[in-house]
């Protein structure tokens, strides 16, 4: 099951080292260093809350939006009409969802944020499913009577009572993915056959699957655009408008702030960051070196062995067999966070890359070498390794890529204690 006990440790460690960031900066006295410096630090912050984080959960969110809906216009034709349901649909919801997936994991190195401390994270994306316990929810007629009803009502049954090893993203993927192929229509007309079904006797139709999936989906996206309203002020009325109505949390607790705007506004009275250069800390250690270490050393490592006996059953994405794009998007999460943000939206004057480079960090240039090493060595299991992770646990090329990503976490590390001595 994923857990981020890793990020609290994190948080520790950088906690250490804005602690000392007085006694490192310059004789005047200006904890943020020399004002060029806390100008440029500025500018990379803005760039990488607008172009890395806001663009990436306004994507997310409208995905999972879209998601939901496909959902539910397949389930009302299952419903209501069986024999209306298209392969057509079912595709396209896979491709919705793949979308909505990327979107995730290039999220994941800012989890430090809302994702964490609403505890969005592990509500939507703990693995392994409970198949077992899911094949006995779909034979309980009164929770699929809940989920068969008012929209609202039933995406409220299933995020407040199906438990987190049964909802998020996973859950979806095991309805619309087997074998890593997209579910059929001709799976949907006929009873579910995994074994954890048969083995007790489960006789669950496509359309009671459907009907869960689509309850899933719902708390998926209300959970999602809490991620998006939570850091960025100006996000959609209709998406701040559903998470005021559900009473989610949606601030900083101290200040009320969006996070966006908490760390905006770092340096400054109200934030809960001392100053800019505390937040480049964050991004680097909080942020992208939590991730690089759960993908090398818990998502690829625990099934690995990682020095120990390995876990076949701690898979991410195995019913999609995505697993090693998943470990390449939390990579270019890193990417869009220290080069300025998204393809689309990015600024390399303003990152914490050239930001590195400009003031002659010894290791900049090999950390931009070893990222793309590993997003390399990822892409060659991907491409090599038919079947996905769940089919080649064992093979030495994922070996090396969880040394790739090993040596890429260990740069992260060194350049947040750089940045921390500035």
């Amino acid at each position: 099951m994923k857990h981020l006990v890793k990020l609290s440790g994190t948080l520790l460690l950088c906690g250490a080292l804005v602690a000392g960031f007085s006694s490192c900066s310059d004789d005047n006295g200006d904890n943020n260093g020399s004002s060029e410096k806390k100008e440029q630090m500025q500018s990379i912050l803005k760039q990488y809350v607008e172009g890395t984080v806001y663009s990436t959960y306004s994507k997310l969110a409208d995905a999972t939006g879209t998601l939901y809906e496909e959902l539910k216009a397949a389930k009302n034709k299952m419903v209501n009409d069986p024999s209306s349901l298209t392969q057509a649909d079912l595709d396209q919801i896979c491709e919705t969802f793949k979308t909505a997936r990327a979107y995730y994991e290039e999220s994941e190195a800012f989890l430090f944020g809302a994702a964490s401390d609403f505890g969005i994270d592990p509500h939507i994306d703990t693995w392994p499913l409970d198949v077992s316990t899911l094949a006995g929810q779909l034979t309980n007629k009164n929770h699929l009577e809940r989920m068969s009803g008012d929209d609202d009502d039933a995406i409220a049954f299933a995020g407040g009572s199906l438990g987190q090893e049964l909802l998020g993203f996973h859950g979806i993927e095991f309805i619309i993915f087997r074998n890593g192929k997209n579910r059929t229509v001709s799976d949907m007309m006929s009873e579910e056959t995994d074994e954890a079904f048969t083995s007790i006797g489960a006789h669950v139709t496509g359309k009671e699957e459907l009907i869960y999936a689509t309850a899933v989906a719902g708390d998926l996206r209300d959970k999602c655009w809490q991620l998006e309203v939570s850091w960025n002020e100006d996000a959609p009325a209709a998406h701040k408008q559903r998470v005021a109505d559900l009473e989610l949390p949606s601030s900083v607790v101290g200040n009320g702030w969006s996070y966006g705007k908490n760390m905006l506004e770092a340096s400054k009275a109200g934030s809960t960051y001392a100053t800019v250069q505390e937040t480049m800390v964050t991004i680097l250690q909080a942020g992208c070196e939590n991730i690089a270490d759960e993908v090398a050393n818990t998502k690829i490592g625990n099934p690995y062995g990682n020095g120990k006996e390995p876990d076949p059953n701690y898979i991410e994405s195995p019913y999609s067999e995505r697993s090693f794009i998943d470990f390449k998007d939390n990579l270019i999460s890193i990417q869009n966070s220290l080069y300025g943000g998204r393809s689309e939206s990015r600024s390399e004057t303003n990152s914490i890359m050239n930001y590195l480079q400009k003031h002659n960090y010894a290791n900049a240039d090999k950390l931009a070498t070893d990222l793309n090493a590993a997003i390399a060595a990822l892409e060659n299991c991907q491409n090599k390794l038919k079947g996905g992770f769940v089919n080649n646990t064992k093979d030495p090329l994922v070996g090396v890529a969880q040394k790739a990503v090993q040596t890429l976490d260990e740069d992260l590390t060194n350049a947040a204690n750089w940045f921390a001595m500035q």
